[in-house]
């Protein structure tokens, strides 16, 4: 049977798992931005293109990098919350 405490402990577990996952990925692109716009206003060149593609090339990088991981801790969140699931209904 599914109680409160049941509940906030999944929501709790899946937000952890978001979180992880989007700062493993956000802050890299987020650092070569910052780099990138301090390169900016040293040289003061203002193309606001130019901070694009290293973020992009970061993210695919962090991807590229860091992919077999993120897809083995999502496999084993995946498995985890089948295993709550199937305990909750019988």
């Amino acid at each position: 049977m599914l109680t409160p405490e049941i509940a906030v402990d999944l929501v709790h577990d899946s937000l952890a798992v978001i979180v992880t996952l989007v700062v493993l990925l956000v802050l890299p692109s987020l650092l070569v931005g910052v780099l990138v716009s301090l390169f900016q206003a040293a040289t003061q060149i203002n193309e606001q293109t130019l901070s694009f593609l290293p973020r992009l090339l970061a993210t695919l990088l962090t991807i590229a990098l860091a992919g077999h991981w993120i897809t083995t801790y999502l496999m084993d969140f995946c498995v985890d919350m089948f295993n709550r699931a199937a305990t909750l209904v019988g």
